[in-house]
């Protein structure tokens, strides 16, 4: 039994000692114990080992690494990655206030989205963000009227769409002209004409973002070379940019993918520039995933293990409601037992208590089993807290931070008290 939680450089943050899983130093055995299930886990160390991985392939050149937050927005996640040097990729008000919390530099955050609202727009440009990827024409509209009305300059990246497939799950390719993302690249020298002429505004950049857990390097060097054409038509026009995001999406190890390394594509992408002539522009980049799927289990104890007919299945206490990835996508995460057994396995489908047939997290795993054992569902680092909810009235779980032979509970466990806060009955 291997487990395959490791940061790009190999370094084995999650293991086997002894028979037991292991997060760093610290038994997965004793946390379940101390700490109940389900129990979100991550790893300091393979934060830091993913961020370094882009820090080190963009050594040399001018490179703004922006954590894509929506994967993962614990207060913990986001104050490590500022102490690290990263900047923060947001999509809304809510994210803004993390990142202020977390005392990150907000001269280091873009703001994306197509549904920015006007109090977003105030909140960020109050504070000075770096710039906002604008993704629509009315949306050009309204942030120059509300920089002007604060008497404040916006600076905008247009977010185009290439119309480019990034060969991922249809749910989370976002470069294609059917999705909502993104202005299209054909429309794009006229919106930054708008954008240019418009008070308020001062145009920075462009942008592009094609999708999510993406493993090869054509995608993002066909969405380049699309980028560059256009930018070459903004010069002629007398637009000219400081900086070209190419957005995130790289992959991770989830089963048996082989997970595209930064400097495998990065210098690739060093090389377009410089040979197109743009070697001076900055490259913002807003990876997510990347930097956090693979530094966290969710925990999860065995309560039944309900033999039928057609399927066995092992019926934990994490459920759709704490890991929405597998209901969502039909997405494969690994399970591990905590403590091996050296006894004959089973196939199970492994499924939460929630009233949902959508209620699972892995299917056909060969197991061995029993009642009370602890399993951890692996590579749950990146949209798994953050997607959780309350469906069926269950609490979502604590989260930790495991810090080599020490953890830190960096989010409690939500009790029946915190569901019904805000709630009222109807008066007598």
């Amino acid at each position: 039994m291997t487990a395959h939680l490791a940061s790009p450089t190999g370094a084995p943050f999650f293991h086997y000692q002894a028979g037991q899983l292991q997060a760093e130093g610290v038994s997965l055995a004793e946390l379940g114990q101390e700490l109940g299930t389900p129990l979100y886990v991550y790893s300091r160390g393979a934060l830091a080992a993913a961020l370094a991985s882009y820090q080190e392939a963009c050594v040399g050149h001018n490179v703004l690494v922006c954590f894509g937050m929506k994967a993962n927005s614990n207060l913990a996640v986001l104050k490590e990655f500022a102490r690290l040097g990263s900047g923060f990729d947001i999509v809304s008000g809510g994210e803004l206030a993390r990142v202020l919390a977390a005392g990150a530099d907000p001269a280091k955050v873009v703001f994306s989205g197509v549904g920015k609202q006007a109090w977003e727009m105030q909140a960020a440009l109050k504070v000075g963000v770096k710039c906002f990827n604008v993704e629509s024409l009315p949306e050009i509209t309204r942030l120059s009227e509300v920089a002007v009305a604060l008497g404040k300059i916006a600076s905008v990246s247009l977010r185009v769409n290439p119309d480019v497939d990034a060969k991922t799950h249809p749910y989370i390719s976002t470069g294609l002209k059917e999705n909502k993302f993104g202005i299209a690249i054909e429309e794009a020298p006229h919106a930054y004409t708008l954008a240019a002429s418009l008070p308020g505004l001062s145009v920075v950049g462009v942008d592009c973002h094609i999708g999510s857990q993406i493993t090869e390097v054509s995608p993002y060097l066909d969405a380049l070379d699309k980028l560059l054409k256009l930018i070459d038509q903004l010069k002629t026009a007398g637009i000219t940019l400081k900086h070209l995001d190419l957005g995130g999406g790289l992959g991770i190890r989830y089963d048996d993918e082989t997970p595209l390394a930064p400097k495998v594509l990065l210098d690739k992408v060093f090389a377009q520039l410089q040979a197109r002539g743009y070697g001076h522009l900055q490259l913002v980049l807003e990876p997510g995933r990347s930097l956090v799927g693979n530094a966290g289990v969710l925990l999860t104890t065995v309560q039944y293990l309900k033999h039928t007919e057609a399927r066995n299945f092992a019926i934990v206490d994490a459920a759709m409601n704490d890991l929405m990835r597998p209901a969502l996508y039909e997405a494969w995460h690994g399970v591990l037992p905590v403590a091996p057994r050296a006894t004959e396995s089973t196939l199970y489908d492994v499924v939460g208590p929630v009233c949902e047939s959508a209620d699972w997290l892995a299917r056909a795993r060969q197991l061995a089993l029993a009642e009370g054992d602890l399993l951890a569902i692996e590579s749950a680092g990146a949209y798994g807290f953050v997607m959780a909810g309350n469906y069926n009235s269950r609490p979502r779980p604590a989260e930790i931070m495991v810090d080599g032979d020490q953890f830190h509970v960096i989010r409690q466990r939500e009790t029946f008290a915190d569901l019904i806060r805000g709630e009222s009955c109807l008066p007598d």
